[in-house]
C-alpha cells in the first residue's frame, strides 16, 4: 500500500483547488455533491472566506438524485441561483457520486448556457486527487473558455501573466514582478475577472506553481505566449544532499534556489503532490505517499516541510517549520513567511 496515509493527512482534495483558482474570478462554481461537504472548504482551506465574498454552491445531492440521475432538479436549482447573482459565468465541478454515475456535465453546461445566456464550463474533478490538479484544471478551463489573442501590451515594460497563485500555495508569499515586467493579470489572487480576460494581450507567462503550468503550455501552443518558472528555479544548478524541502514542485524548487543563491546551501526537493512532470531537477524526487515520503527522508540532515512532516522524519534530523495551507490547513496560518525571504526561515544555526 505505497500511496496509503497512516499518520499524515492528505492534500487538501482537488474540489478545494477547482474553488480556490475561480474564488475571484466573478463566476458561480457549483459543486455536484451532497450537502455539507463545502464546509470543508470554506472551514480549512478557504482563508478568504470572511474578507472576499464569492459564489460557492454545493448541489445538495442525495441518494434519490444520485440513484435516478435527477439532472433537471441540478439544472433548475443553478438557473434560479444565476438569476439571483448575476455571476460572470457558472463553473461546474465534480464529486465521487456523479463521476462515478456518469453524469454528463458538459451535456447540462450546454443546455445551462442556452437558458441562462451565460458561459459555462465544466472541471473534471471527482474528489480523487489533489488540490494541484483541481487548481489546473480549473485554470485551463477557464483559459479555454475565455482567453483569446489580443493586442500585445503597450508599455515601457514587458506585459506578464502570473499563473498558478493561490492561498493553498502562497499564503504569504509577495510576487512582485514590477522591476522587470507589468503585471497584467494574477491567476489568481487578489485578481478580479476584468483583469484575467486581458491575458491574452501579454508578453510572457510565469508559472508560480504546478497548478499554473498547463495553462501556461495551453497560452504558449494557442497564443504564442511563451513562458517562465518563477524566479527560474530550474536554471540554478543544485547538488545532491541530504539537505530537503517538501512539497509542492515549483514553490519547492523555487525556495531551494533561494537558499542556494542566498547561502550556497543545497537543498534536494521532494514532491509530494500530483503535477511533477518537467518541474524538478536531476537531484529532486516526487514521492507520493507516507511510506515512501519516510523512506525519502531516512538519511536527512536537515528537512524543510510543513510542520506535520515531522511526524514521519527522522528525530536526529534538523526540523525547519515552513507550514504548508494545503496540508495543515490554518493550523499553522500564522507561522507562514514570506518565501522570497529565506532569511526569514532558514539558517544555519
Amino acid at each position: 500500500m505505497k500511496k496509503t496515509y497512516r499518520i499524515l493527512p492528505v492534500y487538501t482534495g482537488d474540489v478545494s483547488g477547482f474553488a480556490s483558482a475561480l474564488y475571484e474570478l466573478g463566476g458561480m462554481c457549483v459543486i455536484h455533491d451532497p450537502s455539507g461537504c463545502n464546509s470543508t472548504y470554506n472551514t480549512h482551506d478557504e482563508i478568504r472566506w470572511y474578507d472576499k465574498e464569492s459564489l460557492i454552491y454545493i448541489s445538495g445531492l442525495n441518494d434519490i438524485d444520485a440513484i435516478t440521475g435527477n439532472d433537471d432538479k441540478l439544472i433548475s436549482n443553478i438557473i434560479y441561483a444565476a438569476e439571483q447573482m448575476k455571476p460572470k459565468f457558472i463553473a461546474l465541478a465534480n464529486s465521487p457520486l456523479p463521476y462515478l454515475n456518469g453524469t454528463d456535465f458538459k451535456g447540462i453546461c450546454r443546455i445551462l448556457e442556452q437558458k441562462t445566456g451565460l458561459p459555462c464550463f465544466y472541471v473534471q474533478t471527482n474528489a480523487m486527487h489533489d488540490y494541484s490538479r483541481g487548481a489546473s484544471e480549473a485554470l485551463l478551463a477557464f483559459a479555454r473558455k475565455f482567453i483569446t489573442k489580443l493586442p500585445k501590451h503597450q508599455g515601457s515594460k514587458p506585459g506578464a501573466n502570473i499563473l498558478g497563485t493561490t492561498p493553498l500555495d502562497l499564503t504569504s508569499t509577495a510576487i512582485d514582478i514590477s522591476d522587470e515586467y507589468d503585471l497584467i493579470s494574477n491567476w489568481s489572487y487578489g485578481t478580479s475577472f476584468d483583469e484575467v480576460i486581458k491575458a491574452g494581450s501579454a508578453d510572457i507567462n510565469i508559472v508560480a506553481s504546478s497548478s499554473g503550468l498547463a495553462t501556461a503550455e495551453y497560452m504558449r501552443d494557442e497564443l504564442g505566449i511563451p513562458y517562465r518558472f518563477i524566479g527560474d528555479y530550474l536554471d540554478v544548478r543544485r547538488e545532491k544532499s541530504k539537505r530537503y524541502i517538501v512539497g509542492e514542485p515549483v514553490t519547492s524548487g523555487f525556495v531551494a534556489a533561494q537558499l542556494k543563491m542566498k547561502f550556497g546551501a543545497d537543498f534536494n526537493v521532494i514532491a509530494t503532490t500530483e503535477i511533477t512532470e518537467g518541474l524538478l531537477a536531476e537531484c529532486d524526487r516526487k514521492c507520493h505517499g507516507e511510506e515512501e515520503i519516510r523512506t525519502a527522508l531516512a538519511d536527512a540532515e536537515m528537512i524543510i516541510a510543513d510542520p506535520l512532516f515531522e511526524l514521519v522524519a527522522p528525530k536526529e534530523a534538523k526540523f525547519i517549520r515552513l507550514p504548508h495551507l494545503a496540508m495543515s490547513g490554518r493550523l499553522y496560518l500564522k507561522e507562514i513567511p514570506d518565501l522570497t525571504k529565506p532569511e526569514e526561515y532558514y539558517h544555519e544555526s
